[in-house]
C-alpha cells in the first residue's frame, strides 16, 4: 500500500534573495504550461536520507507554481525493506545479490502497491529501486513514468542490474546524477540531474556562531576545542570506521581535537543498527568521540548547528550516488573533504572548494592543513558557498524538473 506524506508550504517567492533573478522568472515561465498538471512522487521513506529531504521541499515548491503535486510512500513488511536494501547494496557493487525468495517479496509488495496507486496523474516520478516495478504492474494509467535513480550505479552487480534492466525500460524516461551510472543496455531517454538542498530548510538556513555553540553545547561539544564532522547514515560505505581512523591520526598532532559522527536511523534501512553498533565499537572508550542520532533528539537544527559548528566537515565516502551533506557543508562556508567517489567531485573542486581524498591518510592530511590554516581553509569555503548557490540549490532542481515535464507533455 502507499501512504500521503504531508508536507508544509513553501513559497517561491522566498527563494529570490538566495537565487538569480532569471532562474525563478524561468521556473514561472515553465509552470504557466503545466498548471494544474498532476504529478505523484513515490518513494520508499519519508524519514532519514537524502531523498526524504529533497521532496519535503520539491512537493510544496511544485504546489506553489500551480502543479498539483503529491508525495506517497510504499508500505511493506519488514522482509521487503531487507530485500531493497541488498539491491541497494548490489547496485553499488556488492556481489551478494537476490535470492529467488527475496524476488518474490520484491516483486509482490510491488504488485499490491501498484493496485492501490489510483490514476488520473500526468506525471508519476518513481525514485530509486524499491518501488521500481510500480510501473510494471500498474501499466501506464495515462501517465508519463520517470525513475529517479540517486544511487552510484557506476559498477553494479551484473546480474541484480540485468533483472531491474526489463523493468526500467517500460518508463518513459529515467534521470541519473551522473551519466557514468546510466545502466548499460538501457535505451529509453535519459536525462541527468543534479539533485539539490534547500537553503531555507531547517537544515540549512543561517545560524549564528552563538546558537550554534548554544545548541551543540547541549551534546557536551566545548565552544575552544576543534571538531570533526561527518553526517551521514550509519552506512558501510559512508566509511564513518575510516573517519575515525583519520580523526586518530589527526588527534596525534592536535590534541584538543574532537569527532561527531551523527546519523539518522531511517525505516528503509535494516542494516543502519548494526552498522551503528560496529561504529560504537571501532570508537572504543574514547570520549572525545561522539556518535549520535536522531534517537539522541539529533534533527535537523541540529545538524544545521554540528555543521555550522564544525572547523572540518568530512564525507569519506567509498561509494556516493551524490552526497547532499557535501553540498550542505558547502552551503555553510565551511572546509568540506569527500571522498572521490560519485557524485562528490561535482561539488568539490580539489584544492578551491574543499578536498577530495582516497584514502585515511589523505583524510587526516587534508584535516590538518585545514586546522593549520584557518584563514585559507574560511576563503575555500566561501568559495564552495558559491559553487553550491550557482548549482545545488533547489530551485534549479525545481526548473530541471519542469523542463522535463514540458518535454514529456510535447
Amino acid at each position: 500500500m502507499l501512504q500521503e506524506v504531508h508536507v508544509g508550504h513553501k513559497f517561491l517567492a522566498d527563494y529570490q534573495s538566495v537565487v538569480v533573478r532569471p532562474l525563478i522568472e524561468e521556473i514561472r515561465e515553465l509552470a504557466e504550461g503545466l498548471k494544474g498538471a498532476r504529478v505523484l512522487h513515490v518513494n520508499a521513506t519519508s524519514f532519514g536520507g537524502g531523498v526524504a529531504e529533497i521532496l519535503y521541499t520539491l512537493v510544496p515548491l511544485m504546489r506553489d507554481v500551480g502543479l498539483d503535486a503529491e508525495w506517497r510512500i510504499i508500505m511493506a513488511e519488514q522482509e521487503f525493506y531487507e530485500g531493497t536494501k541488498i539491491t541497494h547494496n548490489a547496485l553499488q557493487g556488492n556481489a551478494i545479490g537476490l535470492d529467488d525468495t527475496q524476488k518474490e517479496i520484491y516483486e509482490k509488495n510491488n504488485r499490491l502497491t501498484a493496485e492501490s496507486l489510483g490514476k488520473g496523474f500526468d506525471f508519476v516520478v518513481v525514485h530509486d529501486p524499491q518501488p521500481l516495478l510500480l510501473r510494471h504492474y500498474a501499466g501506464d494509467l495515462g501517465a508519463k513514468w520517470i525513475w529517479r535513480c540517486h544511487i552510484d550505479t557506476s559498477t553494479p552487480n551484473q546480474d541484480v542490474a540485468d533483472y531491474l534492466l526489463p523493468y526500467i525500460q517500460e518508463y518513459d524516461t529515467a534521470l541519473f546524477t551522473m551519466q557514468e551510472y546510466v545502466f548499460k543496455g538501457l535505451n529509453i531517454p535519459i536525462k541527468v540531474i543534479a539533485p539539490a538542498i534547500d537553503p531555507l530548510s531547517t537544515k540549512n538556513m543561517a545560524l549564528s556562531p552563538e546558537d550554534a555553540d548554544y545548541v551543540v553545547s547541549q551534546f557536551g561539544v566545548e565552544p575552544d576545542r576543534p571538531l570533526m564532522l561527518q553526517i551521514s547514515r550509519f552506512d558501510p560505505w559512508k566509511d564513518p570506521l575510516g573517519v575515525i581512523d583519520a580523526y586518530k591520526i589527526v588527534k596525534k598532532e592536535f590534541a584538543s581535537v574532537r569527532l561527531a559522527l551523527v546519523g539518522s536511523m531511517a525505516t528503509d534501512d535494516p542494516e543502519g543498527w548494526t552498522f551503528f553498533t560496529s561504529t560504537v565499537e571501532h570508537a572504543g572508550d574514547d570520549s572525545d568521540v561522539l556518535i549520535l542520532s536522531n534517537l539522541n533528539n539529533v534533527g535537523n537544527l541540529e545538524v544545521n548547528a554540528f555543521q555550522s559548528r564544525a572547523d572540518v566537515i568530512i564525507q569519506k565516502s567509498t561509494r556516493e550516488g551524490f552526497g547532499l551533506t557535501i553540498s550542505e557543508g558547502l552551503w555553510k562556508a565551511k572546509p568540506t573533504i569527500g571522498g572521490n567517489v560519485g557524485g562528490i567531485p561535482q561539488q568539490i573542486d580539489d584544492g578551491k572548494t574543499g578536498f577530495l581524498v582516497d584514502s585515511v591518510e589523505q583524510c587526516a592530511e587534508k584535516t590538518m592543513w585545514v586546522l593549520d590554516n584557518p584563514k585559507d581553509a574560511k576563503t575555500m569555503g566561501r568559495a564552495g558557498k558559491e559553487h553550491v548557490r550557482a548549482n545545488y540549490l533547489t530551485p534549479r532542481l525545481l526548473r530541471d524538473y519542469l523542463k522535463l515535464f514540458t518535454e514529456l507533455k510535447g
